[in-house]
């Protein structure tokens, strides 16, 4: 890899001393410093509404590297650290933004000496986007000072709405105040180095791609599972639930890539444009209506902190969608999602149709078919189960795994965290791994049908052998 680019960027983390900023992005910038992917000019401004000295905020920084237990050394965070620097204020304050524009326009003035590119990354609760949003378009702090070649980009963690009308509004809002070039809508998971690797796998290979389609597979399943509850985050799931907090955003995206058509190219808009048709073509599956969706809450959800005691919210979901075009037609698409479950796991398989005939001993069962698995998480990789026949004077037939494993070669240490290259992209200006409007609204089309249809379907209660 190369460094993103050599112009000095300033990056701004709004919620820098929440959750989100302690545990992924500080770690990923000190990560990308240290692999001289970042710009040699370069800083980083936290804002927050915390009271920090400079030398105290440079503390939490090197605290928070530390805790992560990075090979860093001592040095090297000490360097890192050196240039950063702390604005205090609330999201919703005004002046808060002429602070910060005072504060980039010193950094640009006493030490780049020079314009520098500016990335806003918005690590804090969604409702506290809108106020953001347009303080920074009224303050300026979005229009690029470097002319021609400068910009300022938006980074937005999703969800983005929490149904399909407060997304438009959002959307409607963020395409006012910003160009869609300087909007990187975030979903981690298509930054994964697996998911990544679907399409690579697809379409760089001809032993699988005129397979792919209804004539030869006979069901795809994505399962996103946890073994942990929510984590004390009461105050934000209890209400949003987990059909909108992965479903719509990480397991339809896994899907749009797995389902998409070639985009003939590696092009950001070109592969944006087939993730989103494939999303707008999804339905709830016809051929199994009255099974085509399931929800559950785990034993002991309703005793969590800041949980009602009569939730309904949803901790565990399966869907049986349908991908409404001439490749996938008739193809159930099992989309499950959970907490409390037997093992943390994030996984695609395909299943191929059987075979019409058997080369096996007479009276065998039938049943052989190839399973092709994308382990997104953990121990990321690529198997496939196949037959073969055992060893020895026997016709029967035994499964084998053909499999590339990460964990299993030298490559695992060269994987970049997920974070790490969505912030090397944004500041390359890719858009490849970030959604689009057009995938947001057609994931929300699709969300919406489900929750119209099931707000009347009893919530099972389960436990780990769900």
């Amino acid at each position: 890899m190369e460094i993103a680019t050599v112009s000095p960027t300033t990056f701004v983390i709004f919620g820098v001393t929440g959750d989100l900023s302690k545990q992924r992005l500080i770690p990923a910038l000190v990560d990308l410093y240290a692999k001289d992917l970042l710009p040699k000019e370069f800083r980083l401004v936290g804002f927050s509404r915390g009271a920090y000295t400079a030398e105290e905020f440079r503390k939490f920084l090197y605290e928070t590297i530390v805790a992560k237990g990075h090979k860093h050394s001592s040095d090297r965070i000490t360097r890192f650290i050196e240039h950063a620097h702390y604005c205090q204020g609330t999201f919703e304050e005004k002046d808060a933004y002429i602070r910060i524009a005072e504060k980039l326009a010193s950094l640009d003035e006493k030490e780049i000496k020079q314009c520098s590119n500016k990335l806003f990354y918005l690590a804090v609760p969604p409702i506290y986007y809108g106020a953001i949003f347009d303080h920074l378009a009224s303050s300026g702090l979005t229009i690029p000072c470097g002319g021609v070649d400068g910009w300022t980009r938006v980074l937005v963690e999703k969800p983005f709405g929490k149904d399909l009308e407060t997304a438009q509004e959002l959307e409607k809002r963020l395409s006012t105040l910003f160009q869609e070039e300087q909007i990187f809508r975030i979903d981690h998971y298509l930054a994964k180095e697996t998911a990544q690797n679907i399409l690579a796998f697809r379409f760089s290979n001809i032993l699988f791609e005129p397979l792919w389609s209804n004539k030869c597979i006979e069901k795809v399943e994505i399962n996103l599972h946890e073994q942990f509850g929510i984590q004390g985050r009461g105050v934000f799931y209890d209400g949003v639930g987990a059909l909108r907090d992965v479903g719509q955003n990480h397991i339809l995206q896994m899907l749009a890539l797995v389902a998409m058509e070639d985009p003939k190219e590696l092009n950001a808009a070109l592969i944006r444009r087939e993730r989103s048709r494939v999303l707008a073509s999804l339905k709830l599956s016809q051929s199994a209506t009255q099974d085509s969706f399931r929800r559950g809450q785990y034993a002991g959800y309703r005793d969590e902190e800041h949980v009602a005691k009569d939730s309904e919210t949803e901790t565990y979901f399966r869907i049986i969608a349908e991908v409404d075009n001439e490749r996938w037609r008739g193809v159930p698409w099992v989309l499950e999602a959970g907490k409390k479950m037997p093992e943390t796991k994030a996984e695609i398989q395909v299943y191929f149709k059987k075979t019409e005939t058997c080369l096996c001993p007479p009276g065998a069962e039938h049943h052989h078919q190839n399973v092709l698995t994308f382990r997104i998480q953990p121990n990321e990789g690529i198997s496939i189960t196949f037959w073969a026949k055992k060893p020895g004077f026997s016709t029967e037939l035994e499964p084998q795994v053909l499999s590339f494993n990460y964990k299993d070669s030298l490559l695992e240490q060269q994987l970049p965290d997920a974070y790490e290259r969505v912030l090397y992209d944004c500041i390359r200006g890719d858009q490849t791994l970030f959604a689009s409007t057009e995938e947001v609204e057609a994931a929300w089309r699709f969300v919406m049908t489900i929750m119209e249809q099931w707000k009347n379907e009893p919530l099972m209660e389960y436990d780990r052998n769900i």
